[in-house]
């Protein structure tokens, strides 16, 4: 969900979300990579050729001797900007995972993406290391950014774990990414059937790169992106194994969403900041609409980066008809303000509003093995109006075995925040790493995740322990969460 404001070659403004750090790896059987059995071609970039990803219009296939982004930021097979601001300043880069990148775009009508000089949507990303460890990973981008903006946070550390890597640019990028599309919540859409299609194509190019598919197909992450997992687990269990959902974005179509929780931030936040008399009610009113207590050290940078620009670009997206001919609002507008965002009352909006909604809400039904963290000092998706809430989805619609909940105290939507307050915040990437792993033991048949369970912020570690560390499984202080804390519908 998060605006991030490092030009793209000085050409575009996009959202993404967030970033991860390096755990050390627990368990060697499905994570080591190895050559991928008989038959398979196990020379530098094999058959690289006679690759084809099926439904593409356009693909072009590169043999690097490096994947990650040790090797990808030189050689010019990245986009350093994509990932800007999204992980920990220290997070370290894995190396040793030469093979074959494949970039491409399946046909679109948009052209908001001008990666490659292609001015071409739906571009995707395939990477096919030498040492295979037969799996699969594929990803939708945080926020509205590109298809390599998970280079650093995911696709690192899976590619030198052996596993293949899939992202695309979910079919739209950029702060007016609501453009795109005919009808109210079309953008969002696409978002979901780009994942499906790119999945599709990816576990057809695997085959084809090692002569036989892949043994395992998992679904990771952040933000926007951990909303793609829980829409494919619900609506296609058939291509995946599992997933693991980083503080997924949530839509429903009766709320909570973010547009019943930011409205209330834009509204009260100013009368919280200039302090006096109304500061007190002020912070109630933004504890009451869910951004938790403890986290008011957030709220300036949130109300100056985040807050109103993806208030006013998602309204616009579901809800253009709120402010008229006016496209996506009046930025930073005082309450009271003829169509301000900071007044926009969801719940009072047409049910045509509603409809569009639940064009692209989540239900809870999910179909195959979900691992969702999110941290508990969230404050563009707040977690008790997020994660806590789709927890309880899953368990109502009778799915509550196929889930594993960690709430990661003192974690936020942005990794890169744990540079600026080490004393108060911890990275959220290397508790996503446990959970992959611990996903990867759990479908594998090694034993299922601990119980869901408030993880605690360990105190007096230091940064590099944060870094690198996040165990899931009890310890001293660790709070049970098997029902997460109550919330408001």
């Amino acid at each position: 969900m998060l605006p991030h404001r490092t030009p793209h070659r000085a050409r575009r403004t996009a959202l993404g979300a967030l970033s991860v750090a390096a755990v050390c790896s627990l368990l060697a059987t499905p994570a080591t990579a190895a050559p991928a059995g008989p038959g398979t071609p196990d020379a530098h970039c094999a058959g690289r050729a006679r690759l084809h990803v099926p439904g593409a219009a356009h693909q072009q296939a590169d043999c690097l001797d490096e994947l990650t982004t040790a090797g990808t930021v030189s050689s010019g097979h990245t986009d350093p900007a994509d990932y800007a601001g999204l992980t920990p300043k220290d997070l370290p880069t894995p190396t040793g995972a030469p093979g074959i990148q494949i970039d491409g775009y399946f046909p679109d009508t948009s052209a908001t993406n001008t990666d490659h000089g292609w001015h071409h949507d739906s571009q995707f990303v395939i990477r096919l290391p030498d040492r295979w460890n037969g799996g699969l990973v594929v990803t939708g981008t945080p926020g509205n950014r590109e298809q390599y903006a998970n280079d650093r946070a995911i696709a690192d550390w899976v590619l030198a774990r052996g596993y293949a890597y899939a992202a695309t640019d979910k079919g739209n990028t950029g702060t007016a990414f609501h453009r795109d599309g005919h009808r109210p919540g079309d953008a969002i859409a696409e978002w979901n059937a780009r994942l499906t299609q790119l999945t599709r194509a990816a576990r057809t190019v695997v085959t084809q790169r090692y002569h036989r598919p892949p043994a395992r197909t998992l679904a990771t992450g952040m933000s926007n992106g951990g909303y793609l997992v829980r829409w494919q687990l619900e609506h296609h269990p058939e291509l995946y194994d599992g997933g693991v959902d980083w503080e997924g974005t949530l839509w429903r179509s009766d709320g909570p969403n973010l547009l019943t929780f930011l409205p209330a931030a834009l509204r009260h936040y100013p009368a919280y900041a200039a302090g006096g008399s109304g500061a007190a009610e002020a912070a109630a009113a933004l504890h009451r609409a869910g951004f938790p207590a403890g986290s008011e050290f957030l709220w300036p940078y949130h109300h100056q980066v985040y807050w109103d620009l993806t208030q006013r670009i998602y309204r616009e997206e579901v809800d253009p008809g709120y402010d008229g001919a006016t496209e996506a609002g009046t930025p930073y507008c005082a309450s009271g303000t003829p169509a301000c965002d900071a007044d926009y009352d969801y719940a009072a909006r047409p049910a045509a509003v509603h409809r569009a909604v639940d064009r692209i809400a989540l239900t809870g039904r999910i179909g195959k093995p979900l691992i969702t963290l999110q941290g508990t000092l969230d404050v563009l998706l707040p977690i008790g109006r997020d994660a806590d809430v789709y927890a309880r989805m899953i368990r109502e619609a009778g799915r509550g075995s196929l889930l594993r909940y960690y709430r990661i105290e003192d974690g936020t939507h942005t990794d890169s925040l744990a540079d600026a307050f080490p004393d108060r915040l911890r990275p959220m990437v290397p508790c996503h790493r446990s959970a992959f792993e611990a996903l990867e033991r759990w479908i594998a048949g090694h034993g299922a995740p601990p119980p869901d369970r408030t993880v605690p912020r360990p105190p007096d570690a230091a940064p590099a322990t944060l870094l690198t560390s996040c165990p899931l499984s009890y310890g001293p202080g660790t709070r049970r969460n098997d029902q997460p804390q109550p919330t408001h519908r």
